[in-house]
């Protein structure tokens, strides 16, 4: 099916492009929403009439999106998840959760916005795009930590995977000299008793 594009949509083209994309696409996404309207006469004099005030909007909803992106690039959120001693989660962070941390610090986002190629599924810092115009995106930092204080600490640049040196255990502190001579006279006499 042929349209006529009446936003820039990435991939695609820009606005007032006409394309040739498959029928469900353009029945199920691009006329629903408002980005497109079917190649035709008709649709292509209106779109020509109707130009100026799409671009008019289009520049007007551009300028706010990068008076958003302004306030939003770089900013942080945190993810509180629960995981295993390796930094692996029971779970994942998913665009949803994103979404609702931003929207939880102000910014109104929905999950559609936030561009993550796969789930997050380890602790750590993760830079995650914001898609809040077709030409304008922002970049935050997300956050994911076992507790408030972790995150801190991460956000601090330390490595909450590093064992402290407190932590790491010396077998022999667990054993008493004295019984190890013990041991050792034992089987002396163990020994002494079967040569007998």
């Amino acid at each position: 099916m042929e349209v006529v594009l009446l936003e820039r949509i990435e991939k695609l083209g820009q606005m007032g492009d006409v394309v040739k994309v498959k029928d469900g696409y353009a029945r199920n996404f691009l006329l629903p929403r408002g980005k497109a309207l079917r190649a035709n006469k008709e649709n292509l004099a209106r779109f020509e009439q109707d130009r100026a005030q799409l671009e008019a909007r289009n520049l007007e909803a551009k300028k706010e999106a990068e008076a958003v992106e302004a306030k939003l690039n770089g900013y942080a959120i945190v993810v509180i998840r629960q995981a295993g001693d390796s930094g692996q989660l029971y779970g994942s962070v998913s665009p949803r959760d994103i979404a609702q941390g931003l929207t939880e610090g102000g910014f109104s986002v929905d999950r559609g916005q936030i561009i993550l190629a796969t789930p997050i599924k380890t602790l750590g810092l993760y830079d995650v795009t914001v898609r809040l115009h077709p030409e304008v995106a922002a970049t935050i930092v997300v956050n994911v930590a076992r507790t408030a204080e972790e995150a801190e600490a991460q956000a601090r640049g330390e490595d909450i995977h590093a064992q402290d040196d407190d932590d790491d255990l010396d077998a022999s502190e667990f054993f008493d000299e004295d019984a190890e001579d013990d041991a050792e006279a034992n089987v002396d006499a163990e020994e002494e008793q079967t040569d007998v």
